[in-house]
């Protein structure tokens, strides 16, 4: 009895959505991350109870898990600032908001008709298993290839499950994401079965081991000189409203705080202080004659610092290294610009009809993907603001020879739920490659996470702040970033293999 009323339960009509509510209940800020490990089995259920509708299942459990996990970005709303009516701000929100969902909601839906495809080759349980989780992995591996990314299951790990995330310095994300996959499949496999517990050993076993090799990932002493000394970091979380950052009083008052901040700091010790993305909304000249530049001359203490950056007669994201005397010695240019927000897609054919909605009228271009930037204490991986949720990124310049990572971000106008998981995926990069992070927002959180992810040092939201954070500098390297994403394609091979030798034997007379 007890049986049948599982396998009704997993074929409700509330089954599906209510499995993608609750792997939208994992990420931060709420961190339930359990409940990953079990959301998406109601969807395999389905898709193995023979739909004929595989693409809409998908479509439907995609857009309630990425729909509820993005919500924070109706937090652009208001738009009026920027000259745009209150219903206007509220139609372009919704539909950007909707762009987002249905983007994410796609790569569940194209998941779904694969995995439907799989069932029906009546393969055995461990390799429709195993070639479904390679499907939903190589489907997160191209979207990182994307502009638009952000809410891969490995992140609903993050950063309440410090175990399991450190499969990331195996093989990144992928490892973390299969992970979750292939448990929530062999969970569901079980759940069909007549054999009692035993048709649950293979999730309970695949869920334990993940979580004892990160484990003990995770209890490995960090590695690092013992002669080893801590560079003082200092960050300056400016608050200053994106409403007003562009206007002059705007300026002013990011400028008055920026200038405070970095004065106190110099005075409490600071060998490296850093500002926020955009902290200055204007070109910093060769010979610059700001306010800030002259107290950069006073006190001598090298800063890092978000403005804008120029590539031939395009404006970039920039975030640059000033020398005592106010110049730049280094200078990273966002490689992720945001599609709408940053930069328009397909501009040569949309720019002229865009232009004339927004206010938006020079849209930013995209850095090198092979940069370098270089500070007093040595080489540093940068991340602004939106590439924490693209780990090849840092991978590459730790990969150059980083020896920690600053990640530097606005945030404004979005909530706490926003600035938790962008924290989150900071977490994940800092484990990932074995460095420690320092984090400089505008309204928060700022602070440092260590290379086992956890948060020592945190900001309050939405206030100005001066923190200082002891960072260390690591050489050595994890598997990751030796290798990158080399799961995948053994995923793809061991999935090839099996496919093939099973379509032989049948075969076979």
């Amino acid at each position: 009895m007890r049986k049948t009323v599982q396998f009704s339960i997993l074929h409700s009509p509330f089954s599906i959505p209510l499995g993608a509510l609750l792997t939208a209940l994992s990420p931060a800020p709420l961190n339930l991350w359990g409940l990953a490990w079990v959301g998406l089995v109601p969807l395999w259920s389905g898709l193995v109870a023979g739909s004929r509708s595989p693409f809409r299942l998908g479509l439907v459990w995609g857009a309630i898990y990425h729909g509820l996990s993005l919500f924070w970005i109706t937090g652009l709303h208001p738009l009026t600032w920027m000259g745009i009516s209150y219903w206007n701000s509220v139609a372009i929100v919704l539909l950007i908001w909707m762009l987002v969902t249905f983007w994410g909601a796609l790569s569940v839906g194209l998941w779904a008709w694969g995995a439907h495809w799989i069932i029906r080759q009546n393969l055995p349980s461990w390799l429709r298993i195993l070639s479904a989780t390679t499907l939903w992995c190589a489907i997160e591996t191209a979207r990182s290839y994307t502009s638009l990314d952000w809410t891969t299951l490995a992140y609903t790990q993050s950063p309440g499950n410090l175990a399991v995330l450190h499969l990331g310095q195996i093989s990144g994300t992928v490892l973390i994401s299969s992970a979750i996959v292939a448990v929530n499949l062999a969970l569901a496999e079980g759940l069909q079965l007549s054999h009692g517990f035993k048709s649950w050993v293979p999730a309970i076993v695949l869920f334990t081991v993940s979580h004892l090799l990160g484990g003990l990932l995770w209890m490995a002493p960090i590695d690092r000189s013992s002669d080893a000394k801590p560079i003082r970091v200092g960050i300056v979380q400016g608050n200053v409203p994106t409403r007003i950052k562009l206007s002059s009083s705007g300026i002013q008052q990011g400028l008055n705080r920026y200038i405070s901040g970095y004065e106190t700091l110099s005075r409490q010790g600071a060998q490296l202080i850093i500002l926020p993305e955009g902290a200055l909304p204007f070109y910093w000249g060769t010979d610059p004659q700001n306010p800030l530049a002259q107290t950069i001359r006073d006190l001598k203490t090298p800063i890092a610092l978000g403005s804008f950056g120029t590539r031939g007669d395009r404006t970039t994201q920039a975030f640059i290294m000033l020398d005592a005397d106010a110049h730049i010695t280094s200078q990273y240019d966002k490689i992720k610009v945001v599609p709408l927000g940053e930069a328009l897609p397909f501009e040569d054919l949309l720019g002229k009809f865009i232009t004339r909605l927004s206010p938006i009228k020079d849209f930013l271009i995209a850095g090198d993907d092979r940069q370098t930037f270089t500070t007093p204490f040595g080489p540093v991986a940068i991340g602004i603001c939106y590439e924490s949720a693209f780990p090849e990124l840092f991978r590459t310049q730790v990969q150059q020879g980083s020896e920690f990572i600053i990640t530097t971000s606005n945030l404004d106008p979005y909530s706490t739920v926003l600035m938790a998981q962008h924290e989150a995926h900071d977490v994940m990069r800092a484990i990932e490659n074995s460095r420690y992070l320092a984090r400089a927002t505008n309204t928060g959180y700022s602070g440092l996470i260590t290379p086992h992810g956890v948060v020592t040092l945190r900001s309050n939201s939405q206030r100005f702040e001066v923190l200082i954070a002891e960072v260390f500098r690591i050489q050595s390297t994890t598997l990751y970033t030796k290798f990158g994403n080399w799961m995948m394609p053994v995923l793809v091979i061991v999935s090839a293999i099996g496919f093939i030798k099973t379509m032989r034997s049948r075969s076979i007379p």
